[in-house]
Parts: structure tokens; C-alpha cells; sequence
């Protein structure tokens, strides 16, 4: 039977909320295909506004290749802000997909994409809404499966609740497995019904289905272990990794927004990856290893994407985008085929140690000179050194140097605040290096009119990482630390006035630690703040740290744990941390000697230029560093 649009009882609530265009749908690209055809039907999530989710690579992508295939339909839902919600509370309009605005839980599966961990909340607003139980022991064969993806997922057992299952990894190949093992379920009369489906999916191997998981606890609150609960359920789950990403040239045709979004360009992801070895780095350390895309997809894709799209500008994404083999030759020969045109090549933030100024003067030719964006991410040598990024403040300045001679005049830095072994003097040494920048500027050009901006994060520790066993520092030391920055910088007569400083605060990391790191029980915290309001936990207007410790306290009133054992307190080797049973490929005891490296001040080279030092991602996934160059060229556009 065909599912109707609620699009008529949503209508004449659009004009009462903000942005209402949001919600309409109707994008350049988007699809809505015949829903009786179909015999998978997804639902993909990004748990945050439509303007932060619509830009989404991973969502993106995701909709593309399962709306290629045949037999298959993939819409999109995205979370709706705190105005809306009420209206469609009172006047019974459920949680809906912006492509034909089909209720959510009429499809077979919901796949959410976390990108952070403060979107929890948002999660089980759309759950709510959509008339699908929080938890997920309540849902019966009527719900959608819920299956959690993106780099929080690499430990959702915060959220194992209310998951049926969740993915680590890449999702392109996964995605169309598990739309097959749901198709041939339903083809076969849905046999055993939801638990027969789950347990097809985890005994693949591939999919991570927490039911089927039991966690037993320690008096003393940690963790004595997690085994599964059935036969035929793996001990262990891995991750999924794409080794040829030219056999994934997604998305082809990228959404055009209606309304105002944070990123409007077309992304290529020119690799995946990274052996940098920054040891705060998740995502560097979950999508090993390297795998590059060639110069001619990536030039296949711009010259699609544009088309398709029409963006004015395209961006050239990976971890560290200027280490991609032939980065050059890309820049050059992108810049080569768009000149004279509307059409503008922009890379993320570089590393200091990649960048250089034809590289810079290329991504420049077809569009304004904005700042440069750098990370040295410790303010101090040795900080970076514990935290393995291993860039100089000599380094910098001649960086910085060359890009004020040529014609740059604002470089943004990028640090994090609360990093392992941190000291004040560590902080305060930011100040002395956006001090040399602003000076070797005026020096190199003669001008007054040189700005560095410093922007300042929180760090949190995550899994997957050698700072997995790390203490979180309290954010009671990171807003004294940040405040004494500041202090330092207005006092500045000569060099304060030309440095903007921006920081966050410390109580959203103290949260954002806690969920990164939590076991099952954290669950119960994530439900409580949810059910008092909590609602886009990443927006600082929205965010309240008093309600996240007062629903801890209360959740954990009758446990050996707090919110404090969480975040603050540093664990040991044996202790068997919530994510250990999900397999990122990384070798346990090289993660605990890269962070007893850390303490030591001890540097580790980049696998890709140098031997294996056996982090065991290649053995343990059958996987390898795909890097250039390949000698190929881009060629000029054919006129049309």
C-alpha cells in the first residue's frame, strides 16, 4: 500500500516556525521514487538541523547509491528545531523524510549518521516523534531496524539502548549488504521476524547488534566483560573499509540546498585516511589506512559535481588534504580547467608542513584570497611533541612568513586547550607564537594591517586513540588556563589588538567526554537530560551543563560510578574499556605503548614515507597504503 505524504497536515504549521523552507524538501538532486516499486526502504538520518545535515558527505552518499539501485528507496529526515516539535506534538504530525515527507516509521530500516556525540539527544526526539519506541527491546516488527553509523559509532554503547544495530566503518559497500539481507528477509514472508532479521545481520560479522551482547560489571563499576549472548554472534565486530574509492565516485549529483546551509560547495574527498599519528585524532586513527582517490576521478567528479550542481566552489576534503601524493598536479590542472570561470578550489585546513605557496597561489587563481587556516594544535614544542604533531614554531613562522609575502594578510591558527600532560605555561605559549606571527608579517611586508585569529577547542579524549586511557582535564582548569590566554593577549599593546581569540568553553567537552567514552549505563543519563528538555546539545544556545550532572547524578545515584569517573579519571592497561569488543583494525598494545610514547615526549615518523611501525590496521583488515603518484595529468575540458 502506498504510503501517504503528511505534507498537508505539516503545511499549515510552516508558517509559525523559523526557516519553514527548510522542512519543505524539493532540492536540486533530491529523489522521490515509487513506493510500492521498492522492497528496501531507508530512511537516512543526520541528527542535527538541516543546515549543518543537508552538506553531509557521508548522508550524501549514502542516498546516491541506494537510490541507484533498483528495488531500493532512500529518503532523508533531519532533526527539527524545539518550535516545530511542539507544533507537531500538538497537532499529531509525525517525524517525516523531506524528499515526499513519508512518516519515518513506515520505512524498514533508519540510518543514523553521528558525526559527534552531542546529537544523542536528537536522536530520540525523532524516535519520539516518529512513533518508534525509545528503547529498542519495546520495538516490534512494525518498526524500522535503527542502525547508528559515523565516527561515534566506532563506541555506541552509550546509545545501545536505543540502537537495534550499528556500523563501523565506510558505508558504501556495507549499506547495499544489509539492503539485501533485509530484501531477502522480506522476500522469504519475514521468517522469525525482527530478531530472525537482527541476527542475519550479526552474523555476518559486519553489523554490531548490542541485544546479543551481555556487559558485566566489576564491584567497582569498570567493566568485567562484554560476550555475546547467542550462538553464531561473533566475539568480535570490525570495521568495513573501501580499499578502491574510484569505484565510489559519490555523491554524483550533490543536493542544492533551499535554505542557508554551513558548507555550500561541491566535496570531493580526494583521500581516506590518515598516518599522521596525531594521537588525539580519532578520525585519523579509525579510517586507516590511506587509500588515495586517482587525479583522474577526482577531476571526473569536479567536472560531474559542478555540472550537476552548479557550486561556485569546490572543496578538496580528506584529513590532510595537501599529503595527497599529487595534490600539485590536482591543484594545478583543477585551476588550469576553471579559470576565467566562476569556479573557485578551496582545501580545509593545511598542515603547516605541506603547504606551499604554489600550492596556495593554484587553490587561489579563481577565487578571492581568504585567510589560511593552520593547526598546530599544542601551543608549546612540547606539547607537540606528546601529542605527535610534529611541526616547529620555526616551521610555522616560515610558513606564515611566505604567505604573508604573497599577498596573504590573515592566518588562522587552530589549538586545543586540556590536552594530557598540559601545564598553564603550554597555554600561554600560544600567545608568544601568534606574537611571532603577527611580527614576522609586518616584517615581511612592511604593513600594520596583518590578523591572526587563534581558535581554541577543548580536547576530548576518544576511543581508538592512545589517549583512550587518558584523564579528561576538568573544565574548572580549562576556563582558568583559557582565561589566563586571554588576559595575556589584551595586555599585549604592540601585538594584541592584530590577534582575535576565540575558545570554547570547558563544561560542552566535560559532556562531549563523558558520551564519547561511556558504557550502556550512560544511557540512562542521555534519556533523562532528553526527557527534561535536552534537545541540540552541540549549539551553545542550547547546550545546559547543569541539566547533564543533575540527570548523572541522578542515574547513577545507585552505582559505583559518576560523571567524574567518566571523564576525569585516567585508566589503566587491563581495564576493559565499553568499545573493546569493536574492532578498528588498531592493535591494542601499540595504542598503549603510543601513549606511554606520549608521556615520554616521544615522536612516531608517518607510516606512509617511512617502515611500518605495526599500528596492525593492514594485517588485521587485509588492507594497505594506497598512495601515488601516478604520473596521470588532467586534461582540459572539452568544449561543449
Amino acid at each position: 500500500m502506498p504510503v501517504e505524504s503528511i505534507f498537508p497536515r505539516l503545511e499549515p504549521l510552516l508558517p509559525r516556525v523559523q526557516k519553514p523552507i527548510q522542512y519543505v524538501g524539493g532540492e536540486l538532486n533530491s529523489q522521490v521514487k515509487d513506493w510500492d516499486e521498492a522492497e528496501v526502504r531507508w530512511a537516512l538520518m543526520y541528527p542535527d538541523a538541516y543546515e549543518v545535515g543537508l552538506p553531509n558527505q557521508g548522508v550524501q552518499i549514502l542516498y546516491e547509491i541506494l537510490n541507484e539501485r533498483e528495488g531500493v528507496l532512500a529518503e532523508r529526515t533531519y532533526s527539527v528545531w524545539p518550535d516545530l516539535e511542539k507544533l507537531m506534538r500538538e497537532h499529531g504530525v509525525p517525524q517525516f523524510t523531506v524528499d515526499a515527507h513519508r512518516p519515518v516509521a513506515a520505512f524498514d530500516l533508519l540510518g543514523v549518521s553521528f558525526a559527534t556525540e552531542l546529537g544523542y539527544t536528537n536522536l530520540l526526539t525523532a524516535l519520539d516523534l516518529a512513533g518508534i519506541p525509545l528503547a529498542a527491546a519495546e520495538r516490534g516488527d512494525e518498526h524500522p531496524i535503527v542502525l547508528a553509523g559515523g565516527h561515534a559509532a566506532f563506541n555506541p554503547e552509550p546509545i545501545a539502548e536505543f540502537l537495534d544495530a550499528a556500523v563501523l566503518g565506510d558505508g558504501e559497500e556495507i549499506a547495499l549488504a544489509i539492503t539485501e539481507v533485509v530484501r531477502e528477509w522480506k522476500a522469504e514472508g519475514r521468517p522469525g521476524g525482527r530478531d530472525e532479521l537482527l541476527l542475519r545481520l550479526a552474523s555476518s560479522g559486519g553489523v554490531y547488534v548490542p541485544k546479543f551482547y551481555d556487559v558485566t560489571y566489576l564491584p567497582d563499576g569498570r567493566i568485567q566483560r562484554v560476550a555475546p549472548n547467542r550462538p553464531g554472534v561473533p566475539w568480535r565486530i570490525a570495521k568495513h573499509t573501501v580499499m578502491d574509492l574510484d569505484e565510489w565516485p559519490y555523491p554524483r549529483k550533490p543536493l542544492v540546498p533551499l535554505a542557508e546551509t554551513v558548507h555550500e560547495r561541491y566535496s570531493v574527498e580526494i583521500f581516506r585516511g590518515c598516518t599522521r599519528g596525531c594521537r588525539f585524532c580519532q578520525a585519523g586513527m579509525i579510517t586507516r589506512p590511506v587509500r588515495e582517490r586517482s587525479i583522474t576521478t577526482i577531476g571526473d567528479m569536479v567536472e560531474t559535481g559542478v555540472r550537476e550542481s552548479g557550486f561556485p566552489e569546490v572543496g578538496l576534503l580528506s584529513l590532510s588534504s595537501a599529503d595527497h601524493s599529487e595534490i600539485g598536479d590536482i591543484a594545478k590542472g583543477l585551476a588550469d580547467r576553471y579559470e576565467g570561470t566562476n569556479t573557485s578550489l578551496s582545501l580545509p585546513s593545511t598542515r603547516v608542513d605541506a603547504f606551499n605557496i604554489t600550492l596556495a597561489n593554484e587553490l587561489s587563481r579563481n577565487g578571492r584570497r581568504s585567510g589560511l587556516t593552520f593547526a598546530p594544535e599544542g601551543g608549546s614544542e612540547r606539547m607537540r611533541k606528546v601529542i605527535n604533531k610534529m611541526v616547529t614554531e620555526d616551521d610555522l613562522i616560515r610558513t606564515v612568513t611566505t604567505a604573508y609575502e604573497n599577498g596573504w594578510r590573515q592566518v588562522k591558527l587552530y589549538f586545543m586547550c586540556g590536552l594530557p600532560t598540559e601545564e598553564d605555561e603550554d597555554v600561554l605559549a600560544i600567545a608568544d607564537m601568534a606574537r611571532r606571527v603577527i611580527q614576522a608579517g609586518r616584517e615581511a611586508t612592511g604593513r600594520r594591517d596583518i590578523r591572526c585569529t587563534v581558535s581554541i577547542g577543548g580536547f576530548v579524549p576518544k576511543p581508538h586513540t592512545p589517549f583512550q586511557w587518558a584523564a579528561q582535564c576538568d573544565h574548572e582548569t580549562v576556563d582558568r588556563r583559557l582565561r589566563a590566554l586571554r588576559d595575556t593577549l589584551r595586555r599585549d599593546k604592540e601585538y594584541g589588538r592584530a590577534i582575535g581569540l576565540r575558545y570554547h568553553e570547558g563544561k560542552p567537552s566535560i559532556i562531549e567526554g563523558l558520551l564519547s567514552r561511556g558504557d550502556r549505563r550512560v544511557g540512562a543519563i542521555i534519556r533523562a537530560v532528553w526527557e527534561d528538555g535536552g534537545r541540540f546539545d552541540g549549539w551553545s544556545e542550547h547546550f545546559s551543563y547543569d541539566r547533564w550532572v543533575a540527570c548523572a547524578d541522578k542515574a547513577l545515584a545507585d552505582e559505583p560510578v559518576d560523571l567524574d569517573w567518566y571523564t576525569t579519571r585516567e585508566r589503566d592497561e587491563v581495564e576493559v574499556l565499553p568499545w573493546d569488543h569493536l574492532d578498528a583494525g588498531l592493535d591494542r598494545e601499540w595504542l598503549w605503548q603510543d601513549w606511554q610514547d606520549a608521556v615520554d615526549e616521544t615522536e612516531v615518523e608517518d607510516c606512509r614515507w617511512t617502515p611500518c611501525y605495526d599500528c596492525g590496521v593492514c594485517p588485521t583488515m587485509g588492507t594497505e597504503i594506497q598512495i601515488g603518484p601516478t604520473g596521470r595529468k588532467l586534461l582540459p575540458l572539452s568544449v561543449v
